[in-house]
């Protein structure tokens, strides 16, 4: 999904949200580099835990596609330091723009890259994914068991989750009265809030709260159930403030807005400012969005692949990811050590993996993606 700029302070998530999400996600154009690892790395402490088993890393390398923002600014040379493997970090703004990478033919040069979960679906299912060991990655045992159970990757056979979360409303609890409970709360507002309500364009996120308010599928790919959700988008677009992916909490704590449709962690970023701003899952229920890390297809360098995501699920490096991002991680020693107190501030951090579990996760749809596409183009068009 998602779509996330990195660091907890009010100016570092404006100035990474600029840059645009996964999804949506959060872009951005610098890179770590093996150069700057090498410099940095007989400063940087080793991991807690030996991130890369028995396994020979003589000799590799390794070069990883990660959204801006979304990991630790040293991991290059933290990684480095811990595992002798130099690591050259590339920057995408887009599932799109990665996937486009990977799928060109020929080398694409990378060997780990970050997507979404219905992303490495598609991925996988055009053979460019290796089979992920986990005897070759033992920090997964870290992982709630219910992370084994996200439906695109039942078993985490070809990916490994790194963050998961839900899609809701965020909103203004000292302006918005009595608190919102549905999707019909955004899609039929009260006089008060109109034109005070922002949308995600993204375009599975566009349908979610049309497709959950009528009882549907976010997978649906049934034209009638989609026409009728598009209807609905339609009639409510005058009751918009705007579509808007990557800052709409900042006009919730200007208030500018009342209301908005968001990723919890976003939501977190606006919380940041302004405490009375609150995120809700309506009861018609959500998503469960999960980013991933995969293993390319091929890669001379697995073995420095599975030391990496090892190294990441190291409950101490997993953790900054939550502390930092603001997004729960699929990571029980990590959240354990962490979520309590994070929870305190942002209550959604709080949620547990069953509750998450009970949302309807994103899946790689194919084709019938074309059909989200058409009608989102439809529906944001002036």
């Amino acid at each position: 999904m998602r779509r996330r700029p990195g660091g907890r302070s009010a100016a570092a998530l404006t100035l990474a949200a600029s840059a645009a999400l996964v999804l949506s996600a959060c872009g951005g154009s610098s890179s770590s580099t093996s150069s700057e690892a090498s410099a940095a790395a007989s400063a940087a402490p080793a991991a807690s835990s030996s991130p890369a088993g028995p396994a020979d890393l003589s000799g590799q390398t390794l070069t990883v596609s990660n959204w801006a923002g979304y990991y630790p600014e040293d991991l290059a040379a933290k990684f480095q330091a811990a595992t002798g493997v130099p690591l050259t970090i590339a920057n995408h703004a887009t599932n799109e723009e990665i996937v486009a990478k990977l799928t060109a033919g020929g080398d694409s040069g990378f060997d780990v890259a970050f997507v979404s979960g219905q992303y490495a679906q598609a991925l996988n299912d055009a053979g460019l994914l290796e089979t992920i060991d986990p005897s070759k990655i033992p920090n997964m045992k870290n992982l709630y068991p219910e992370a084994a159970q996200l439906p695109f990757d039942k078993g985490n056979k070809f990916s490994v989750p790194y963050t998961w979360g839900t899609t809701g409303i965020c909103y203004r609890a000292d302006k918005v009265t009595p608190a919102p409970t549905s999707w019909n709360d955004i899609l039929k507002p009260t006089a008060a809030n109109k034109g005070k309500i922002t949308a995600l364009a993204t375009e599975r996120w566009l349908l979610l709260p049309a497709l959950k308010s009528l009882g549907y599928s976010i997978n649906t790919t049934d034209d009638a159930q989609l026409a009728e959700a598009k209807a609905l988008l339609i009639a409510d677009k005058p009751n918009l403030l705007a579509y808007d992916d990557t800052n709409f909490y900042s006009r919730l704590v200007s208030g500018e807005a009342n209301m908005a449709v968001a990723w919890d962690g976003w939501c977190n970023y606006g919380t940041t400012d302004n405490k009375d701003i609150k995120f809700v899952v309506p009861k018609e229920g959500s998503d469960l969005w999960s980013d991933t890390m995969v293993i390319l297809k091929g890669t001379k360098n697995k073995a420095a692949a599975e030391a990496f995501i090892n190294y990441i699920l190291d409950p101490a490096n997993h953790a900054w990811v939550a502390e930092n991002i603001l997004y729960k991680v699929p990571n029980k020693a990590a959240m354990d050590a962490v979520g309590a107190k994070l929870a305190e501030t942002y209550p959604n951090i709080g949620m547990t993996p069953a509750d998450l579990l009970k949302q309807e996760a994103e899946v790689d749809l194919g084709e019938d993606s074309t059909k989200y596409t058409t009608i989102a183009t439809e529906v944001t068009a002036n």
